[in-house]
């Protein structure tokens, strides 16, 4: 596989482009210096929030199209329907749009609180309520499942987020990594199958059936002593 995790260093066109950048580029939608009276003024932020989220959802359809070498910013922010220069101005380079455009927060709840036999329910139907208030999990699905940068970038949630989490409720906190895969195996898998492949009958399935279906088994990934 081509792809690799991208260095903070970033790619040689884009930092040149980076470096050759000075002052402020002025965004058409963002306008430099001050604008007249209060509500231009509130305006500004909102732009700006604009020009961010649509240069996020741009790099996140290309990094998952093309990958994380392939993938230009010029490419980036002719989908985004901006300048490049702007793509520099709030990220600087690939490396950083990159590390912006992956950034996920899983908030995995707190199940040394949850009573035991309900600890995969409760996983699973959190999960599915992420995944359809945040279209970076879709996203991130889809860059995960097509190059390496991407792949990592989720190897590390799991790790940093959802390890510790079920490392309090194993019967054995060592056997946490292995636990999690499996758990992963299972939301992931429902994940690709019902928000990136958009298999029927996956997508037909209600929250209580998703649950109903996926929890047994979770459950016994989570709690049952190792075989």
């Amino acid at each position: 596989m081509s792809d690799h995790a991208p260095s903070a260093a970033g790619t040689a066109p884009e930092d040149a482009l980076a470096a050759a950048l000075s002052g402020d580029p002025g965004d058409p939608g963002d306008p430099a210096g001050p604008a007249p009276g209060d509500a231009a003024a509130a305006a500004r932020p909102r732009r700006s929030a604009a020009t961010r989220a649509a240069i996020l959802t741009a790099a996140r359809d290309r990094f998952a199209a093309d990958g994380y070498e392939r993938a230009t910013i010029r490419a980036i922010a002719r989908d985004a329907g901006i300048d490049p220069s702007m793509v520099m101005r709030y990220y600087g380079n690939k490396a950083g749009l990159f590390a912006a455009a992956s950034e996920i927060e899983v908030h995995a709840p707190d199940l040394s609180h949850v009573p035991r036999d309900q600890a995969a329910a409760r996983l699973v139907r959190h999960f599915l309520e992420r995944w359809e208030c945040d279209e970076t999990f879709t996203a991130m699905m889809r860059v995960g499942v097509t190059n390496e940068a991407g792949a990592e970038r989720m190897r590390g949630v799991f790790a940093e987020q959802i390890e510790p989490v079920l490392a309090a409720v194993c019967p054995v906190p060592e056997e946490a990594p292995t636990r999690a895969a499996l758990v992963a195996s299972q939301i992931l898998g429902m994940a690709l199958c019902r928000y990136v492949l958009h298999v029927p009958p996956a997508v037909g399935l209600s929250h209580d059936e998703v649950v109903a279906w996926l929890a047994p088994t979770i459950q016994r990934y989570l709690t049952a002593e190792r075989p």
